[in-house]
């Protein structure tokens, strides 16, 4: 069935079945818990922060943070040992950034910069499946009634349609993309785990290095094992847990 937006509803999670199988389990915290196993590269893209406010606003990248804090910048930092506040996902740090980066959701511009990696590097970007986590509040009713399906600790409503869905946004009162999505050919997978602010994608080698070639992007190459929790980053220390 189709919609306003580009996705459609399908019958049935058949499509979805092979992603469950391939993740490690969820309480590793490491990357295969949320990106299936088995691809030749794997790469994270941070989310931006902001600093300015409307049509002023400017970007900030985490190196800039990392900078202003006087830590460490690498493909695993983490914001909240960056910044030493736990709770800073969610809050400005002032004079560094005003706005924080986006949490479960790829903000616009970085979805559409993906968007245009990613389907260079599939041979069916008109047919993708997306997975968008049913937990969210005030999801339009066609996509509570599409088909769910699980994985380790997650469930999703499955959708369908072109690659360029990803850079749209489902929900009628709030920007949100989807948490999971992956061509048919499944020639790259993308998850933007609902509790984390940067996204991980598990790729071909050659869409690896496009994405950490294409200046747009804030992006780092890491491997299937590792972390992605507050307490991951190895090089700065994670802020006191309150």
């Amino acid at each position: 069935m189709k919609h306003h937006c580009s996705y459609d509803v399908p019958s049935d999670t058949g499509e979805a079945g092979w992603i469950a199988a391939e993740l490690g389990r969820f309480e590793e915290y490491a990357v295969t818990s949320i990106v299936p196993a088995g691809f030749p590269a794997y790469v994270r893209v941070f989310h931006p922060a902001y600093i300015g406010r409307g049509h002023k606003k400017q970007v900030v990248r985490w190196t800039q943070i990392a900078a202003a804090n006087g830590q460490q910048a690498s493909p695993l930092m983490q914001l909240c040992s960056l910044t030493g506040n736990y709770k800073q996902n969610y809050r400005d740090q002032p004079g560094v950034f005003d706005e924080p980066p986006e949490v479960g959701t790829l903000p616009p511009d970085l979805a559409a910069d993906l968007v245009n990696v990613l389907s260079q590097h599939t041979s069916t970007a008109m047919e993708c499946w997306f997975g968008f986590w049913e937990g969210f509040g005030g999801l339009p009713r066609w996509v509570q009634q599409a088909p769910i399906f699980a994985v380790p600790q997650r469930r999703y409503h499955l959708l369908f349609g072109p690659a360029t869905a990803a850079g749209e946004s489902i929900a009628p009162m709030w920007w949100q993309t989807p948490n999971l999505w992956w061509p048919q050919d499944r020639s790259w997978c993308v998850a933007t785990e609902i509790d984390l602010n940067t996204t991980y994608i598990g790729a071909s080698s050659d869409c690896v290095a496009a994405l950490l070639s294409t200046p747009e992007l804030e992006a780092g190459r890491v491997s299937p094992t590792d972390g992605i929790d507050y307490a991951s980053d190895p090089y700065n220390a994670p802020a006191p847990h309150p």
